[in-house]
């Protein structure tokens, strides 16, 4: 059975305890690999090696396009095993082969868009900025920000991995990435690749482990100098308070509960194939998933009743088998969440449409049916929470304000998606919903070249895209007197 090894300072090694935990194929329950439990003392190793890497390596003054070089052979490494990489994931996470290939190559482009942007950056590193006096000349100047400890979540183990190494290596930081414990072999593949595209020791390093014997000791470290975290909002309040600290720079992605408005003028088949896409892809394990729907009252019954059809014929199964759109839960943990979240939805008198339980002749496996419920009290938990599974609301409105009005009202601002034949109202809508990604016709599609991120407690900060990569960069403005001029200010002029 493999076991999977830390990667510190150039060197594939055993934690230092020697201690490892399984690694779960939520399709049969099995263990099909052990995992590295790398303690605090493995963190620190980690962390001090990015930093001497930051501190006197050659990896933060290389030209942007050398590191770009490197960059796109690690995008070329990531193809040359997306196979591999992909059914590690469908073993690891449960997720269907053609998801996790799709999610294997969006990683490889990701190397690919960092690359270019490291060469943009260094064909222009600085910008001049006109400050109304001829005397002084201002230029601002975007340096790598140093030590970048990231904390990456289970739901797309590699793909969000490289969300957050991708643009700090393009920008000349070094990393310490510690992946989810129930999702991490993907990452050691990742490891392996960027070894052999020639990466300096030291600037990526990668520590498997659990959240508190690694993830919060990495989030604590003083010499990290960003820490980068994606999951719940529990955990990144932690990683919040521990960053505050020592005044560090955090990014936070803590997921939603994003609503999807569909009016009435709509093509109602379209409306209903969105609404799949954006709450049963990746078995609803998304953090933009839209899982509250608002139908407009005038097609909501014929809407709900071919959504109910469509939805009874999901092919379930393991994720390895041909033909399967809906793999098993990630985990026991997961399963019996979101289990529960099926039963306080039942208390709260929102209606079971389909689903909540168990399919026929899945008696190993952490499968689940996906679920509709209708009706759904706007203050209840299964209205209100995430549920990170395959369970979606659909409730009925009258007017666009209203639809906005029971949008808007979450904690949540992740992500929004609205469905008009309207293309002025579908403006008009966007523009008011609060969240920082927002779909029309349409829900879920992403794009490596646009920022990612949300409103309110959906997190702070953005990935993707430019934002990725000037979040990563510390800002510096350069101003400069003329030397050939006198200030004059408490030394007078000679005669």
């Amino acid at each position: 059975m493999h076991r999977t090894r830390l990667y510190i300072d150039g060197m594939f090694t055993a934690p230092e305890g020697e201690q490892y935990f399984p690694a779960i194929n939520p399709a049969t329950e099995g263990t099909f690999a052990e995992v590295a439990a790398g303690q605090a003392v493995d963190i620190d190793r980690a962390v001090r090696a990015a930093r001497r890497a930051f501190d006197a390596g050659e990896w933060p003054g290389l030209n942007g396009g050398a590191r770009a070089g490197i960059l796109r052979r690690i995008a070329e490494g990531i193809r040359a095993r997306l196979k591999e990489i992909a059914l590690l994931e469908v073993r690891d996470n449960g997720k269907p082969v053609p998801e996790a290939e799709w999610d294997v190559a969006d990683a490889a482009f990701c190397f690919d868009y960092y690359a270019d942007l490291a060469e943009e950056h260094a064909a222009r590193p600085r910008e001049t900025v006109d400050v109304g006096d001829a005397r002084f000349q201002a230029t601002i100047s975007r340096e790598p920000l140093g030590v970048i400890g990231a904390i990456t979540p289970w739901n797309f183990p590699l793909l969000m991995a490289v969300w957050k190494v991708a643009p700090a290596l393009a920008a000349g930081c070094t990393v310490v990435l510690k992946p989810s414990e129930l999702c991490s072999l993907s990452c050691e593949v990742l490891a392996e690749i960027i070894h052999a595209a020639g990466v300096p020791a030291g600037v990526f390093n990668l520590v498997t482990g659990t959240g508190p014997e690694a993830g919060q000791p990495l989030a604590d470290h003083p010499l990290v100098d960003k820490v980068a975290f994606t999951g719940s909002v529990a955990t990144g309040r932690k990683v919040m308070q521990a960053a505050s600290a020592g005044i560090r720079t955090v990014s936070l992605e803590l997921g939603g509960k994003s609503p999807f408005l569909v009016f009435d003028d709509c093509d109602i088949d379209k409306a209903v194939e969105w609404i799949l896409f954006g709450i049963f892809w990746n078995k609803g394990e998304v953090c933009s998933a839209t899982s509250r729907v608002l139908v407009q009252r005038g097609i909501f019954d014929r809407l709900l009743e071919r959504l109910r059809i469509a939805t009874e014929t999901i092919e379930i199964g393991s994720g390895e088998a041909s033909g399967v759109k809906l793999g098993p839960l990630v985990s026991k943990g997961q399963y019996d969440k979101v289990r529960d979240a099926i039963e306080a939805g039942k208390r709260s008198g929102a209606r079971l449409v389909t689903g909540g339980d168990r399919p026929e002749g899945f008696d190993h496996g952490y499968f689940l049916r996906p679920t509709i419920f209708a009706d759904a009290p706007t203050h209840s938990a299964i209205w209100q929470e995430e549920i990170f599974g395959p369970v979606v609301c659909i409730n009925a409105f009258d007017t666009e304000q209203e639809a906005l009005d029971l949008a808007n009202d979450s904690k949540y601002g992740l992500a929004a998606a609205v469905m008009s034949d309207d293309l002025d109202r579908c403006e008009r809508v966007a523009a008011r919903l609060r969240a920082g990604i927002v779909w029309i016709n349409c829900s879920q599609p992403t794009f490596t070249q646009v920022p990612w991120g949300g409103y309110k407690m959906s997190g702070i900060g953005r990935e993707l895209g430019r934002a990725g990569f000037d979040a990563c960069c510390e800002t510096k403005q350069i101003t400069r007197f003329d030397h050939r001029e006198r200030w004059g200010w408490y030394l007078d002029a000679p005669e």
